[in-house]
C-alpha cells in the first residue's frame, strides 16, 4: 500500500475553497471593502486636537493654581521667554499675558470656558478617531470659519509669521478634512 498513488492536497483544498465560496458568496468581497476606520492624516488632526486639549487643561491648571499671585509669576515668565528668546513672538507673549491678567481677574468663569474648549478639542479627536460623518463636518466648520478672520488679520495688520502659521495649518487641517469626506462620499 505504501506504492500507492496519494491524492493530491491541492485538490482537496481547491475544492473545499469551491465549496465554501458556494456556501459563502460575499466571502471574497469581505476582503475587498474598503475599511470604515479613519485615515492617517485624520487620525493626525486627531492627534493635534488632542493636544490642543491637553494645552487647554494645563493652562486651566496653571490658572487654577496661580489665580492668587498670577501677576507675579507671569513677570517672572515674560522675563524668562525675553531672557532666552529675545523679541521671538513678542506680540504673542503680549497678549498671552493680556488674557491672563483678565483671567486672574474672573478665574472661575475662565476655568469653566477652558474646560469647554478642551472637551470640545476632546470630543472632536474621539470622533476623528472612530471615523464620525458629524466630526468631519465640525472639523471644516470648525476650522474653516477662522480662515477668512486669519487672513483679515494677516492683511490690516503687520506682518506676523506666527500668524501666517496658523493660517496655514488651518487650511492644511480643512484640506484634509475635506479631501476624507469627499473620499467617503459624504460631499
Amino acid at each position: 500500500m505504501a506504492n500507492l498513488p496519494r491524492q493530491d492536497d491541492s485538490l482537496q483544498s481547491s475544492s473545499k475553497d469551491k465549496s465554501s465560496k458556494d456556501r459563502h458568496p460575499f466571502s471574497s468581497q469581505r476582503h475587498s471593502e474598503p475599511r470604515t476606520t479613519s485615515s492617517e492624516s485624520i487620525k493626525a488632526v486627531a492627534i493635534y486636537e488632542v493636544v490642543k486639549g491637553v494645552g487647554a487643561l494645563l493652562g486651566a491648571v496653571a490658572l487654577w493654581s496661580w489665580h492668587t499671585d498670577l501677576e507675579r509669576w507671569l513677570i517672572m515668565a515674560t522675563a524668562s521667554w525675553q531672557q532666552v528668546f529675545g523679541q521671538l513672538l513678542a506680540p504673542q507673549v503680549d497678549s498671552a499675558v493680556e488674557i491672563a491678567q483678565q483671567a486672574s481677574k474672573n478665574w472661575p468663569l475662565f476655568l469653566l470656558l477652558i474646560f469647554a474648549y478642551a472637551s470640545l478639542r476632546f470630543l472632536e479627536a474621539y470622533g476623528l478617531w472612530q471615523d464620525k460623518t458629524w466630526a468631519y463636518w465640525f472639523g471644516v466648520f470648525g476650522y474653516g470659519i477662522f480662515i477668512p478672520l486669519e487672513l483679515y488679520y494677516l492683511i490690516v495688520s503687520p506682518f506676523d509669521w506666527f500668524k501666517l502659521a496658523i493660517l496655514v495649518l488651518n487650511i492644511i487641517i480643512v484640506m484634509v478634512v475635506y479631501r476624507n469626506m469627499k473620499r467617503k462620499g459624504l460631499i
